[in-house]
């Protein structure tokens, strides 16, 4: 599984880009969805790779996401029980939507803050951040 968080804004963006965020659903920034390794998704990740942070999560992460941001479909008020077996069925192939639950998270901006928003990584925080982006994720919840 791979996580995408939205670092760049929406201003100044190709229509191109936006519509490829969208299609994504990340249509704000600090936005953060979880996606199959696909052909398709993969090619739309190197199509937006100068806007998103993305990498593999595990499975602590990605329980950890549930519990603090996940919302309910219908009613976003409603807390979210038995995260750890949400997680390993996503991690076994589901669809956050076909469990209720909106298939994308809020995230605060980085506390601490991020290294750069313009550079990849290592140097930045743009591109395949590979296993670091656990440590960017626990950064943002």
């Amino acid at each position: 599984m791979i996580v995408l968080i939205r670092i760049a804004g929406l201003v100044n963006m190709k229509q191109e880009l936006e519509e490829t965020l969208f299609r994504m659903r990340m249509r704000k920034k600090y936005t953060c969805v979880i996606l199959n390794e696909t052909p398709e998704v993969m090619g739309m990740i190197a199509k937006v790779r100068n806007l998103v942070a993305y990498g593999k999560i595990n499975e602590e992460t990605l329980v950890s996401l549930i519990k603090a941001r996940a919302k309910k479909i219908g009613d976003s008020k409603a807390k979210i029980e038995n995260a750890e077996k949400i997680a390993k069925e996503v991690l076994a192939g589901k669809n956050l939507e076909d469990l209720g639950i909106k298939p994308f998270f809020g995230l605060h901006p980085a506390r601490g803050g991020i290294k750069n928003t313009k550079l990849h990584y290592p140097k930045g925080v743009l591109g395949d951040n590979k296993e670091d982006i656990n440590k960017l994720i626990g950064k943002m919840l």
